[in-house]
């Protein structure tokens, strides 16, 4: 039994779950939802841990992660916009810019690799964080604030710095943890990674 491909399917489920209860049900599965995205978190942070720990990190995993963080993290700011299109609205500005940033991080990857991106940089870790506690107060108090600016602070950062990855390195290579990692990579300068955050 592969667990960590269990654990990102399990979040991939979630993902379509996520939008028909938002869809269906609306502010009553607000609660339902929210439990469902923290579900999908500690899926996200135990599939890599126990791929590092048997050595079952391969390429193809972590492009299948990233892809599913992807979908997970999209159905969630879809269900915000069904339920509270207001909010979204109001913050459709900085919202496009991520959503750009993000399609730019993989039209590069692809026209130089030929395959996106799958980099789990430090970065997209903290904005990890901080879009939980962002939807946390989108989803279950219709409150955007500092919750919301951070997580698009964090976003716009961890996506310049994948950007960054993606130039600095001649090969396609996943887990990379940072722009400063990139470089060493690139200078052929060997270093560990981590398990915790390389998740």
């Amino acid at each position: 039994m592969n667990i960590p491909i269990l654990l990102i399917l399990f979040r991939l489920v979630l993902a379509p779950i996520i939008l028909l209860l938002a869809y269906f049900i609306g502010e009553n599965a607000k609660l339902a939802i929210i439990i469902l995205m923290y579900l999908g978190l500690i899926s996200d942070i135990l599939d890599g841990i126990i791929a590092r720990k048997n050595n079952a990190s391969s390429a193809k995993l972590r492009r299948m992660d990233s892809q599913t963080d992807m979908i997970f993290w999209f159905s969630l700011g879809i269900s915000t916009w069904i339920l509270y299109p207001k909010l979204i609205s109001d913050n459709s500005t900085v919202i496009w810019t991520i959503l750009i940033m993000e399609v730019a991080c993989y039209v590069i990857s692809l026209l130089k690799f030929k395959r996106e991106s799958a980099h789990h940089n430090f970065l997209s870790k903290f904005w990890g964080i901080t879009l939980l506690v962002a939807f946390t107060s989108l989803i279950g108090f219709n409150y955007a604030g500092i919750p919301f600016e951070l997580a698009i602070f964090f976003g716009i950062l961890s996506h310049i710095d994948r950007i960054l990855i993606t130039l600095i390195l001649r090969e396609w290579t996943h887990d990379i943890p940072s722009t400063y990692h990139a470089i060493l990579i690139r200078k052929g300068i060997k270093f560990k990674k981590n398990i915790y955050f390389n998740g």
